[in-house]
């Protein structure tokens, strides 16, 4: 046999060498182990700008107009995550009302399942969507605002004015108002100017005053009423609330709690229907219920798992309306605190209005339980 030359055989070992290191690199995986962890990463809870922080929440969105009426929106965000979406305000009247029971529920459904407000709009409900995504969104800014333990998203009552109503939204951190606006102001024709001069001054004001002890802006007498009973009304939560033993500065020393409200950090465990079994305090704000007469909306403080205070962030006025309402709220306030739950009579000549404040309260314990 003839021997193959030593120049050869090296040619040849050399060859396979090569193709043998060539055919390991080929079997190296296709994705890197640091680029498929960064992905996970990216897959993560969302952040402010699509939606939510870390901890629960109970937040509302600003009230947006539309042409057939406001939206609403509060949600719970749980873990990072939207676990509940609801209107506290939406189109009533007409064929509205049976839009917004069309629309609502598929809304607030893609709410939770997208986590952020990049939701479709619902067809036939052009204008309720767009309202609905705007408030979410607000709702959503919220939650990145108050992403620190010790902070607070309060929520005043909403004030009828001679022009519209006015609504506060305070942010509370360190025992300090740090933000302030208003999530309703009156508009159309010279309202919408007078709006936009005045409010940003007023939030100017409380940030700095750190109470609702603020003058009012020349021109905008019944706005700055309004809006300085809203604060101080969000104020009055922070007092109500003792679970974080913080003080807040607004006239006087008042304990900032982790209670939850609509728009504050929502408690880890609240009252049920039958007022609950908790520890800690919470105030829990009720769905706006839309009556023949006008909205009625419920807020009650729950203190260790028992209904300690309840009152009407609005309630029916206007003509006979303000005088049924003025006799008929404080007994539905004091029965609510006294049967610590929605489980309370009507108030003789008042059935509307008993009917959406008992509704609007059992909506405020459901969020506790």
């Amino acid at each position: 046999m003839k021997k193959s030359h030593p120049i050869r055989r090296t040619l040849l070992a050399t060859a396979a060498t090569v193709s043998g290191i060539v055919l390991l690199l080929s079997l190296k995986p296709a994705s890197d182990p640091a680029g498929s962890v960064q992905a996970g990463a990216a897959g993560g809870a969302p952040s402010a700008q699509g939606g939510v922080a870390a901890g629960a929440q109970t937040l509302t969105g600003t009230a947006v107009q539309t042409d057939y009426g406001p939206v609403q929106v509060r949600i719970t965000v749980n873990g990072g995550k939207i676990t509940n979406a609801e209107t506290v305000q939406q189109p009533s009247g007409g064929r509205s009302t049976q839009i917004s029971a069309d629309a609502i529920p598929k809304l607030n459904q893609a709410a939770v399942a997208a986590g952020s407000a990049e939701i479709d709009a619902v067809s036939g409900a052009t204008y309720t969507s767009a309202g609905y995504k705007e408030s979410l969104q607000a709702a959503l800014d919220q939650a990145g605002k108050a992403q620190d333990s010790g902070a607070q998203v309060l929520t005043g009552t909403t004030v009828q004015t001679d022009y519209g109503p006015v609504q506060v939204r305070i942010t509370v951190s360190g025992g300090k108002i740090t933000n302030a606006e208003a999530i309703q102001a009156p508009s159309g024709g010279r309202s919408t100017q007078i709006t936009g001069d005045s409010v940003p001054k007023l939030n100017q004001a409380a940030v700095a005053a750190g109470s609702a002890e603020i003058d009012a802006v020349s021109g905008a007498t019944y706005t700055s009423a309004g809006y300085k009973e809203s604060l101080q009304a969000a104020l009055d939560q922070a007092g109500k609330a003792q679970g974080s033993g913080s003080e807040v500065e607004a006239g006087g020393s008042q304990d900032a709690g982790g209670g939850a409200e609509a728009g504050g950090d929502a408690g880890s465990s609240g009252a049920g229907a039958g007022g609950g079994q908790a520890t800690g305090t919470q105030v829990l704000t009720g769905s706006a219920i839309q009556t023949d007469y006008g909205p009625v909306q419920v807020r009650v403080t729950v203190t260790d798992g028992k209904i300690t205070n309840a009152e009407a962030l609005q309630q029916p006025s206007g003509g006979r309306s303000t005088q049924i309402s003025g006799n008929a709220i404080p007994k539905l306030n004091q029965n609510a605190v006294s049967a610590g739950s929605a489980d309370i009579d009507a108030v003789s000549g008042a059935t509307y209005t008993s009917g959406g404040y008992k509704q609007s309260l059992q909506s405020a314990l459901d969020q506790a339980g």
